[in-house]
């Protein structure tokens, strides 16, 4: 009789996890309650805990302050990338006004992705401080932080 072998299942990418807005702890649950970051009115309405593991979303009161200097650090980090893209492709020159037409492109273009670039700022600013763990369905999250005041949840 033959007989099946499980393989554990492979640790979930950092990067894709991440990217998808996951838990930085399981990496499966889904830290937004809103799937459409497009969806103004509920763009940065979080899960009080992650649905599949328990780990809480806000670790202590004004956590995602923090998340204004990723913003702004992947804000830069696009606009550099456009300019070098625009330089390769385009060409800027002294003669014509293809630098204000990059300036308009990539400002319209920041206007667009902002509430990707808000979720994900958050989302990095999470995994900083929330290690993954490859047991999370044994062990229970870390107890919330003394500094977490539930009547100040959510005030920012």
């Amino acid at each position: 009789m033959n007989q099946i072998q499980y393989m554990p299942s492979p640790k979930p990418s950092y990067l894709l996890s991440v990217l998808g807005n996951r838990c930085p702890r399981c990496r499966t649950g889904r830290m937004f309650k809103e799937k459409n970051p497009y969806n103004l009115g509920k763009i940065v309405l979080m899960n009080e805990a992650c649905p599949t593991c328990g780990q809480l979303t806000e670790i202590e009161t004004g956590f995602y302050y923090g998340t204004g200097y990723v913003s702004y650090a992947l804000t830069v980090a696009f606009s550099v990338a456009s300019f070098i893209a625009w330089w390769v492709l385009i060409g800027f020159s002294l003669d014509d006004t293809r630098f204000f037409w990059w300036m308009g492109v990539n400002a319209v273009t920041l206007l667009l992705l902002q509430p990707l670039i808000m979720r994900l700022s958050r989302s990095l600013w999470l995994s900083w401080f929330v290690r993954y763990e490859p047991d999370w369905k044994d062990k229970a999250p870390d107890a919330p932080n003394e500094r977490l005041i539930k009547e100040h949840q959510h005030n920012w």
